[in-house]
């Protein structure tokens, strides 16, 4: 009988330390996966807000403006629009900048705050 109880003991230690590996596994597994999901809303949340910070300088800066735009103006808003790093707003941007007429360039701003806005996440 000694001799059966002292072949258990290790059998034991080794089920031990896989119930604990396994435990152990699992919470590394749910860590893991929340540490993803806050780095992506950290992501989310750094993304809108260049979105808000640019729409807000266009406001101030474009919307707002009494006469033409300064060409500091227009250096920070570009430097603003490429920091987002978005290609679909940077395209829009272009098509704003680019207009040759003042109906085109209205147009084009409606469709640059749209996108603006629908890229902000809710």
């Amino acid at each position: 009988m000694q001799l059966f109880a002292k072949e258990r003991i290790p059998f034991l230690i080794i089920l031990i330390l896989v119930a604990v590996v396994l435990v152990l596994g699992g919470q590394y597994y749910v860590e893991r996966r929340d540490l993803v999901a806050a780095q992506n809303a950290v992501k989310t949340f750094q993304y809108d807000q260049k979105v808000l910070n640019f729409t807000k300088l266009f406001i101030s800066k474009v919307l707002k403006a009494d006469g033409e735009v300064s060409f500091e103006d227009r250096l920070l808003l570009e430097n603003t629009v490429r920091a987002i790093n978005d290609k679909t707003i940077f395209n829009q941007w272009q098509k704003f900048i680019n207009a040759k007429t003042a109906l085109e360039a209205q147009i084009e701003v409606k469709n640059l705050l749209e996108m603006l806005v629908n890229k902000i996440s809710l």
